[in-house]
C-alpha cells in the first residue's frame, strides 16, 4: 500500500519533502509532480527500482530514462557540455524540456543509449519537485507517468493512488501539473535537433 502525501505546489512542507526522500534513499517508487505531467522517480543508480518502473510502465530495456536535475551545474556533472549548448541551456531552463546529450562517466552504463552513449536530462520548474531534488542531492532517475495502453499520462493524484497503490511506494498530490509531455530536444551533435514537440516552444533549437 503505497502512502500519500499532499503537498502545497507553492510551498512544499519541508517535513513531507523530507520524509519522500528517505523513502527514494530506501529504495522506493514514487510518483510526483514536474512541469508538464505526473512522473514516476526513483534514487539513480537503483537497479532494483528501476526494474519496478519498467514493470510498471511496461518498457523495452532500451528505453531511455531521463535523470532531472535541479540546474545546470548537476547537469553538467552528467553531461558533455561544450560552451553553444551551455548557452542554449542556460537560455531554457528550467523548462518543460527533455535534453539528450553525450554522458559522462557518472552516469550509470544502464542508462545510457547504447550506441550513442547519450542520455536524457531535464531541469523542471516545479517547486516540489526542486524541493526533492535539493534535499536527495542528486538527480532522480525519472519517466513519464503513462500507463501502458495509455497516450495520455495520468493527471489526478487520487486516480493515481488507485491504480498504482500497490506498484510504488509513494504518490505526492502536487495538484494538476498538465498532461503534455516535455518537448524532446537532441543535443548531442552539432545542430540541435527537435525530436519531439511538447509543452516547451521549440523555436530557440530550430536552425
Amino acid at each position: 500500500m503505497s502512502q500519500f502525501f499532499q503537498v502545497h505546489p507553492d510551498n512544499p512542507q519541508a517535513r513531507l519533502v523530507r520524509q519522500a526522500v528517505d523513502i527514494i534513499r530506501a529504495g522506493g517508487v514514487i510518483v510526483y509532480p514536474t512541469d508538464s505531467a505526473y512522473a514516476l522517480g526513483c534514487q539513480i543508480g537503483d537497479k532494483a527500482a528501476l526494474d519496478r518502473i519498467r514493470r510498471i510502465r511496461r518498457l523495452e530495456a532500451d528505453h531511455n530514462f531521463t535523470l532531472v536535475c535541479r540546474d545546470l551545474s548537476e547537469l553538467a556533472t552528467y553531461a558533455r557540455v561544450d560552451n553553444t549548448q551551455y548557452r542554449l541551456l542556460r537560455n531554457n531552463t528550467p523548462g518543460p524540456y527533455t535534453f539528450i546529450l553525450k554522458a559522462t562517466s557518472e552516469v550509470p552504463r544502464r542508462l545510457m543509449h547504447a550506441k550513442r552513449r547519450t542520455v536524457g536530462l531535464r531541469v523542471p520548474e516545479n517547486n516540489i519537485a526542486q524541493a526533492l531534488l535539493a534535499d536527495l542531492d542528486e538527480p532522480l532517475m525519472s519517466v513519464t507517468l503513462i500507463l501502458p495502453g495509455d497516450e495520455l499520462p495520468l493527471i489526478d493524484p487520487y486516480e493515481i493512488r488507485d491504480t498504482l497503490e500497490h506498484d510504488v511506494d509513494l504518490v505526492i498530490d502536487g495538484g494538476y501539473c498538465g498532461m503534455e509531455p516535455t518537448s524532446v530536444i537532441d543535443l548531442a551533435d552539432d545542430l540541435p535537433l527537435v525530436l519531439r514537440v511538447g509543452k516547451g516552444d521549440v523555436t530557440p533549437f530550430e536552425a
